[in-house]
């Protein structure tokens, strides 16, 4: 489905939403679940956190319907008000950091998709991915909350720096300049890795 045909879609579903139709919410979160999952997994860094905003992003949508404005993309807004409530829990675990009351291995195991080699991996070369990969999610989850933003955005969920703008409720320009401050932290902290390839 092309972004016009999606786009089309969300509109339609929108008016049905804004005209009582509450079951049009299912068909937006069939369409836009999985990209804000993903999207608040990487800007939060913890599954169950994203799980639990992207809920509550949806129920936002649903409270605030009629705030929509069908000129703007229904994904763009859906994904400034993930960011949103995002930006505010980052702040609130900054506050009270959550220390667990027992830990567990399992919290540290990889994904399966991490520990199942690529074919033609060697275990030698899985093992260097899987390396690599964790230290490029860490890399990102330590830079600063407006430059993570931009990072995600633009280079992980494939948004237009235009767009991110727009999410992100600033100007190209800013966007661009923390584009450009992540990467020259992301190259520092990942020398290591660079200097491999």
């Amino acid at each position: 489905m092309s972004d016009h045909e999606s786009d089309a879609l969300d509109r339609a579903d929108m008016a049905r939403l804004i005209a009582g139709h509450d079951a049009a919410l299912n068909c937006l979160m069939e369409r836009h679940a999985g990209a804000l999952f993903g999207f608040l997994c990487r800007f939060v860094g913890d599954e169950a956190a994203a799980n639990d905003l992207a809920q509550e992003t949806f129920v936002r949508v649903y409270q605030h319907r009629g705030d929509f404005k069908p000129t703007l993309s229904f994904s763009t807004w859906l994904f400034t008000i993930g960011g949103n409530l995002a930006r505010n829990h980052l702040r609130a675990r900054a506050r009270r950091p959550e220390v667990p009351l027992e830990t567990s291995d399992m919290d540290d195991r990889p994904s399966v998709a991490d520990r199942l080699p690529a074919v033609g991996d060697t275990p030698d070369e899985h093992a260097q991915r899987t390396e690599k990969q964790a230290a490029v999610r860490d890399a990102v989850a330590h830079l600063p909350d407006d430059l993570r933003e931009a990072i995600v955005l633009c280079e992980l969920e494939d948004r237009s720096v235009a767009e991110a703008a727009s999410i992100l409720a600033t100007t190209v320009k800013a966007v661009e300049s923390r584009l450009y401050r992540a990467r020259q932290q992301l190259r520092t902290s990942l020398s290591r890795w660079l200097a491999l390839n």
